[in-house]
């Protein structure tokens, strides 16, 4: 089984900068894409950026331009660099994994970071 444990969130002023990691762990599987989602309170889980085992990235508008997603693969590693940050970025973020085990695609969830963005 995988295991994500993502970490790097904490307060910063608006405007400010944040990375956040997502590490995997475990044996026996094959990491494809991964990704960050985020959770305000009150509101349904959003995707905040995406990245292929390739490279390849896909972004919600509203983080375009400022948030850069990164991974390492060797390290079955990704990373949210986060500039620029405004109030409405506060949220929950979660790391995401599509894990393949050998019988299929699974998704994996690390267990949440929060990031607070202050006026």
């Amino acid at each position: 089984q995988v295991r994500l444990v993502d970490s790097g969130g904490g307060l910063v002023q608006a405007g400010g900068s944040l990375r956040l990691s997502c590490a995997a762990s475990g044996s026996g599987f094959v990491i494809n894409s991964m990704g960050w989602y985020r959770q305000a309170p009150g509101k349904q889980r959003d995707l905040v950026a995406t990245i292929t085992r390739g490279g390849a990235t896909n972004y919600a508008d509203s983080v375009k331009g400022r948030f850069t997603i990164s991974r390492n693969n060797a390290e079955n590693t990704i990373y949210l660099q986060m500039n620029s940050l405004k109030p409405e970025d506060t949220a929950v973020y979660y790391c995401n994994a599509v894990v393949n085990y050998g019988l299929g695609n699974n998704l994996s969830w690390g267990q949440g970071t929060q990031v607070t963005v202050s006026s």
